[in-house]
Parts: structure tokens; sequence; C-alpha cells
């Protein structure tokens, strides 16, 4: 649900603001909320490794500051259903980094599931069948958000391979620590007028609200599952978008969140048990 309210706020936050300004207010108000939960749930202990350190610098600046900006720049080229369906098929890429990173062996499942998607992402950006036919492979925006993707797992699996000990509020709280410094010198250097506005703060709450989330369910379960359960984002994005009278959704993408659906169900067979058993400070 946080992952489907997070672009509508961010659409209504340009009003006065451009994506960096958005991005820097995000990610100040996230790391705020993480250190808040952090202090509520783990006695306020930031205390991390010094071989964790490198990885958590690669999460904020991988996954926040170049593909959160990739992300939230390309909502002011494309609709809303199409990023948080692109965005989704981040767990094709999880399998394949997890193959060739972490040498878990792909079935039969995981390429029908991966076979699946890559059709359902065509279905999604191109959005008619004339397109299709043309093969209009969507636009510039839909590429960046299959970037932003890409980076996204590569981070998941950091997290996966490096991080399941550390406290999901402490890795969200240095995730976004890290971006709230590169976001804040940028705008410092650029001057100028920030526009400031009561949705960029609720970007923030919900984006961490949404990560937090993300980390402890990627320490109790597999990657796939994990997706799996998430896929309900572009269900929840559909409806919402139904209330925005800018944003369309059309019969082909439908078709492409049903092929959504169906590959995740195809990745998620094989894992059957969960790796990992975190409990909760």
């Amino acid at each position: 649900m946080m992952w489907a309210l997070e672009p509508l706020a961010a659409k209504a936050a340009y009003r006065t603001s451009d994506f960096l300004q958005m991005s820097a207010v995000r990610a100040v108000v996230v790391a705020a909320v993480a250190c808040f939960y952090t202090v509520l749930t783990n006695r306020a202990d930031f205390r991390i490794q010094r071989s964790h350190l490198p990885k958590l610098v690669y999460i904020g600046l991988a996954g926040t500051v170049i593909a959160d900006t990739l992300y939230f720049f390309a909502l002011t080229k494309v609709p809303v259903i199409n990023a948080v369906l692109i965005a989704h098929m981040q767990p094709i890429f999880i399998v394949l980094f997890g193959f060739f990173l972490m040498h878990e062996r792909l079935t039969r499942y995981d390429y029908g599931g991966i076979g699946v998607m890559i059709v359902s992402g065509l279905f999604v950006t191109t959005r008619t069948w004339d397109n299709l036919a043309q093969v209009r492979l969507g636009s510039t925006g839909d590429l960046y958000v299959l970037a932003a993707t890409v980076l996204w797992a590569t981070t998941a699996i950091a997290m996966r391979k490096y991080l399941c000990q550390v406290h999901s509020g402490v890795i969200t709280f240095y995730r976004y620590v890290v971006a709230s410094a590169v976001f804040t010198t940028y705008l410092v250097c650029a001057g100028g007028p920030v526009g400031l506005n009561w949705y960029q703060a609720a970007v923030g709450v919900i984006s961490a609200t949404g990560t937090i989330l993300y980390y402890e369910a990627l320490k109790r379960l597999k990657a796939a599952q994990v997706g799996a359960l998430e896929l309900s984002t572009p269900l929840f994005a559909m409806v919402l978008v139904l209330f925005v009278p800018t944003e369309t959704v059309t019969g082909v993408q439908i078709m492409g969140i049903v092929l959504l659906l169906f590959g995740l169900h195809l990745l998620s067979r094989t894992e059957a048990k969960p790796v990992i058993t975190f409990i909760a400070d």
C-alpha cells in the first residue's frame, strides 16, 4: 500500500517544487522517522560493524540518491501505473543477481516467471495493441524506471547477503542519512528558493513506513516471497489512479498486471520456507 501511495503523493508535491527538492525533504523525513523507530524498538542503539558501513553507503547512494532520483524524475514523464508496474518487475533482477552473485539455483518456475514478467513489462509500457504490434516500447521515462528497478534489486541482494542481522530502523536511518547529506549539499550549492509543502513530508512518512516494513520482511522471508506479497502494489495503484483525473489505465496494462501476478506466482513456487528467522527486539 505504501509503494502505491508514494508516487501519487510525489506528483502532488511537484505542484510547488521539483523532484530534487522533494527528494531532499523526503530523505530528511525518512531519516527522522527511522531514528524514531530505532529509539522505540532498538533502545536507540545505532551502532554498526565497520564492515557494514560500505554496504550501507552503497545502499544509500545506489538505492536512494541514484535509483530514487531516477524514479521520481520519471514520474514527471510517465503515468503512475507505468512507474509502479515497471518498478515491481524487480524480482526478475533479484532472481538473476541471486543466481550470479549468491549462486542460488534457478528452476523451471524461475525461468517461466522471468519470461512471463518480461511479456508483462511489454504490455505495461506499450499501453495499446497498436503500439505493441509496432514494437513501440514505451518512453525514456519508462527506461529511467527500469534502471532504478535494477539498482533497487542490487540493494536488496546487498541487504540480504550482508545486513540481515542489522536492525531495520538502523539500515533505513543510515541509508537516508547518506542520501540527506548528498541532496542537502546539492540544494545548498545550487542556491535558489526551495518550495516546501506538506506533500513532501507525506512522501517521507510513506517511504519510511514502506522501507522499514520491506526490510523487516526481507529478514523473515526469501526475496521471491517478499516480491510476491509486494506485488499487491500494482493492484492498489490501479485502484488509486481511478480517483486521479489525469491518470488512465488501458486494457492492455490490466492484462500486464494479470501476467505480472502470474509471473510472481511462478517465481515464488520454489520459495517454500524462509531462510532466516528474525526475532524482533
